[in-house]
């Protein structure tokens, strides 16, 4: 059976699912799926992801703002907070810092980032981070606002061993995604190879993302294995072996284990 860390469930063309919810649910349960971790973006949205998914007990959800969501007015912490007293809430963001689309002023993304891990400290959850071209400032404001505190992952992982060093002395986990099934992803293969048993997740960050074979279509969570097939190989393991740490590892940082 595996998890799924990091998938945008509400984000899904249910076209491919005859417009039905369910049957997308049931195609994941159909493909071994037994745990998945719905990611918000947007506060404004976040009423209508919930209703999506309520009455689903294999599905989490998390709580938060994409660093590139519009970021015009200082985040509400007070709602922040509020919304993540939920029960299906186990962890605050997605949040972070995401320079490669955005070149000008990053100061908005920064003052997100450091409440979120500010209301993921004070709520006692795990922090889920977002991080391109921004590797460093990503580690300094994880280390300035204690973040090792509420601990949490850098999803989506493509950063350089170097910064994946750095952020599992953090205690942090690593999420490795179909990115890692790309042809030009040996760089990122070799990280995936070298993190820890005990600090290993994997994602498909659903519908982005969709791993070879699949490329370029819509990614759904029923081809997370196709991760744990590229990490098993890499790792010269079995893919029974990282279903299994990679689920042990999610339910040790988010909980709610079956």
């Amino acid at each position: 059976m595996f998890v799924d860390s990091h998938c945008h469930l509400d984000c899904i063309d249910l076209a491919d699912f005859d417009g039905s919810f369910d049957k997308l649910i049931q195609k994941t349960s159909e493909a071994d799926i037994e745990r998945m971790l719905c990611v918000s973006i947007d506060l404004d949205k976040y009423p209508a992801m919930l209703a999506l998914v309520e009455k689903y007990p294999q599905i989490s959800i998390s709580v938060g703002v994409h660093p590139m969501h519009n970021q015009d007015a200082p985040l509400d912490l007070d709602q922040l907070k509020t919304l993540a007293t939920n029960p299906k809430v186990v962890a605050i963001g997605e949040t972070g810092l995401d320079y490669y689309y955005h070149k000008g002023d990053n100061q908005q993304q920064i003052d997100y980032f450091r409440s979120h891990i500010q209301v993921a400290n004070d709520l006692n959850k795990p922090v889920i981070v977002h991080t391109r071209d921004a590797g460093q400032d990503t580690l300094d404001i994880l280390r300035s606002e204690n973040a090792e505190k509420c601990s949490g992952v850098i999803h989506c992982f493509t950063e350089t061993m170097d910064f994946a060093e750095k952020a599992l002395e953090l205690g942090f986990m690593i999420s490795f995604s179909g990115i890692t099934t790309f042809k030009n992803a040996d760089a990122l293969r070799e990280v995936a190879r070298q993190v820890p048993d005990e600090q290993l997740l994997i994602e498909t960050d659903a519908p982005y993302l969709a791993p070879v074979p699949h490329r370029g279509k819509q990614n759904t969570p029923a081809l997370v294995r196709h991760v744990a097939e590229t990490l098993a190989k890499v790792r010269n393991t079995s893919v029974e072996h990282i279903a299994q740490i990679s689920k042990d590892n999610y339910y040790h940082l988010f909980g709610n284990r079956q």
